[in-house]
């Protein structure tokens, strides 16, 4: 727990900052149930292992990424992260829990020190076990300078 307080809770400060990330909201401690979805994406990511990846999604989801055309369904989620992966931090800075849904609203970077890089948001649904699978996933990098 420890763990997932310290990196959800790191604000970041270092390095270049695209346009009004100096007002960018703080990073928020998820729930341990949406925390695990974010840290299970980062070690996927990390690992260049876009079918653990795909396993984090529903089989009837969309994604709207900026590394191939929108997707749907989790078979086509493994095909379009196939070549995809490297350091990545991912901080919430807004969620919800409403029943079987819920959301999270974040930023991304390479590493929890370095600056934000772009933002994201995901849908998530409840699974029958009861764990939280990702039905939307978008994301969109900060413009460069």
């Amino acid at each position: 727990m420890r763990l997932i307080t310290a990196l959800f809770s790191v604000a970041v400060a270092l390095g270049p900052q695209p346009p009004g990330a100096r007002d960018a909201p703080p990073s928020i401690v998820l729930p341990v149930a949406l925390a695990r979805v974010l840290t299970d994406y980062e070690a996927a990511w990390r690992e260049r292992d876009a079918a653990a990846l795909a396993r984090l999604f529903a089989d009837d989801c969309v994604v709207v990424p900026n590394s191939c055309p929108p997707v749907k369904g989790r078979a086509r989620v493994q095909e379009c992260y196939a070549n995809s992966g490297g350091p990545l931090a991912l901080r919430a800075i807004a969620s919800n829990i409403d029943g079987a849904l819920a959301y999270i609203i974040g930023a991304y970077a390479e590493n929890v020190s370095g600056p934000d890089l772009g933002k994201f948001t995901l849908t998530l649904a409840k699974g029958s076990d009861g764990r939280w699978l990702i039905v939307a996933d978008m994301d969109r990098p900060y413009p460069r300078r």
